[in-house]
């Protein structure tokens, strides 16, 4: 049996979580040249230009530096177009890891819902049984009102358009047991 001891507070995931969010918006003053699109399409709008092969700008920073009616017709300065590419090269990098810590958080909290979803499961099949005999049948209206919440998230998600629909039972939800209840079972 699980002691109080064996369960985080939820409060302190909570302020785990905001420090974090914290942390992640600090980082927005570290990064040179921080840019918060200003629309949805306004990456697509940039591509094209930051698409062009990295000779090419180099070529240009040397035409530049070489002509005096280029740097006044609007060119930037070579150093500056040195030193954004130089930033953009260095940055992606981060960029990369950030994408993959986003996606690593994102199984991480798939991976704890699963595996309380299937703790949930096994006490619910656990429940069942026990409810039908004399000495455990106080465990009934429990059975019923997990069912009856089972029953409506089913209902839930059976609203949403979905392409692949499943045919399991409020008994036998198709769920994937986590290691730790699949060694139980």
């Amino acid at each position: 049996m699980s002691t109080q001891k064996d369960v985080p507070a939820r409060r302190s995931h909570t302020d785990t979580a905001q420090a974090m969010i914290e942390q992640a918006r600090a980082m927005r003053q570290q990064v040179p040249n921080f840019v918060v699109p200003s629309s949805r399409s306004e990456s697509q709008r940039l591509i094209k230009a930051a698409s062009v092969p990295p000779e090419f700008v180099e070529l240009s920073a040397v035409a530049v530096t070489n002509s005096t009616p280029l740097l006044h017709g609007g060119a930037l300065e070579p150093a500056l177009t040195r030193d954004l590419t130089r930033f953009a090269d260095a940055c992606d990098p981060v960029a990369d890891e950030l994408e993959a810590l986003a996606q690593f958080i994102r199984h991480s909290t798939l991976a704890a819902r699963n595996r309380a979803g299937s703790g949930a499961l096994t006490a619910y099949a656990l429940a069942k049984v026990l409810a039908k005999r004399p000495e455990t049948a106080d465990l009934a209206p429990h059975v019923a009102d997990m069912r009856r919440a089972l029953n409506r998230g089913r209902k839930a998600k059976s609203q949403q358009p979905s392409s692949t629909e499943t045919s399991s039972s409020p008994e036998t939800p198709n769920v994937t047991p986590s290691p730790d209840t699949a060694s139980n079972e």
